[in-house]
């Protein structure tokens, strides 16, 4: 490994972070003065393959990487959209490592089909940092350290919010007849919210219409739910693996002359969601269109940038490292959630809030 100037401190990153969340998640990274005098040798090179564009969370994730990944903290990312293809991701890698990069991290798209290319990653002695969703590989040394969220338990946390929530309400589980929008298959958010989804909804005796997919964006969320209404008219609950699918939802079931929110009983479409970044989606919250979201952090790149901070002074990481979340909702009746020995808060958002 080649030797360096040290790094700039870790609270110049955290300041980058906090002035970018304040700013709505939308800002530029920080001025932090003139740029250093090291050198272009010098800096810690970082190749990036994002898995595409397709979300407003996954925007946030790569604007998380791009504030820390700087020349003025001592980086040089390559960054590369890989437009939802693993033809792409893997085109990248190899890219990466002909580059003689420092660092690869990787947002996979799938999970499957990453044994070949990380093995050759391994040979080049390039450690490779998994961020978001997941790779199933034949040997884990193939990558240094994950990064992200407990899919199955985000699924199985927004499934008790909504147990508690029809308890409070006197609604019986056989009055449930719920549909799911799927993510992308085969990727980890999507095997993770589904099986928590599938676990919960079968403890709890909900009547389960359906499973579409989704792909995680607006219209196909509309394709789905568009799909459902003509198949089970009975749909009360809808459970969308993300913000994006949720909106798309909204629209088929507001044209289609539904109202959507909390009052199944009135007749109301109850629709929850994950993720929690997408403005729009926090809006249908606010206006009771969305009754719960289930947190998914998208800000990976301070935990991803310590890591490699750890490494290059010659220490071990954690292999896997979960990102902190919680859950939003439209009301105040349900505090808390707790499943497993972990208790995540409720946040309501309200129209103020936005």
């Amino acid at each position: 490994m080649k030797k360096r100037p040290v790094l700039k401190p870790l609270l110049t990153v955290m300041i980058m972070s906090l002035c970018y969340l304040s700013a709505g998640c939308s800002a530029r990274p920080i001025d932090t003065g003139p740029e250093s005098d090291i050198k272009e040798d010098d800096l810690v090179v970082v190749g990036f393959s994002q898995v595409g564009s397709e979300s407003y969370w996954r925007n946030v994730n790569t604007e998380s990487m791009k504030s820390v990944f700087t020349r003025e903290n001592g980086y040089r990312l390559i960054f590369e959209d890989a437009q939802q293809k693993q033809t792409n991701q893997i085109t990248a890698i190899r890219s990466f490592i002909q580059r003689e990069v420092d660092y690869i991290v990787l947002a996979p798209v799938v999970e499957t089909g990453w044994d070949t290319v990380l093995s050759e990653a391994k040979e080049a002695g390039i450690p490779v940092i998994i961020v978001d969703r997941k790779v199933d590989v034949s040997d884990d040394s193939l990558f240094t350290c994950w990064v992200g969220s407990d899919f199955e338990l985000e699924g199985k946390l927004v499934c008790m919010w909504m147990s508690k929530f029809f308890n409070l309400k006197g609604i019986d589980p056989n009055e449930i007849h719920i549909a799911d929008i799927q993510g992308t298959l085969g990727s980890s958010a999507q095997i993770g919210r589904t099986k928590g989804f599938d676990d919960m909804a079968s403890l709890y005796g909900w009547n389960v219409a359906a499973h579409e997919e989704g792909e995680f964006t607006k219209s196909k969320g509309k394709e789905a739910m568009s799909e459902i209404l003509k198949k089970h008219g009975n749909v009360n609950v809808v459970y969308c693996e993300n913000d994006s699918e949720a909106l798309g939802a909204i629209e088929v079931l507001e044209a289609s002359g539904r109202k959507c929110g909390s009052d199944i009983l009135k007749g109301e479409t109850m629709i929850v969601s994950f993720d929690g970044f997408n403005e729009d989606a926090r809006a249908a919250v606010a206006a009771g269109k969305i009754s719960c979201i289930g947190e998914c952090n998208p800000m990976h790149g301070p935990r991803v940038e310590s890591i490699i901070r750890k490494l290059e002074a010659g220490e071990k990481a954690e292999k896997y490292q979960y990102v902190t979340e919680g859950i939003f909702s439209d009301t105040d009746l349900i505090p808390t959630v707790m499943i497993s020995g972990q208790e995540r808060s409720v946040t309501v958002i309200t129209e103020r809030d936005l």
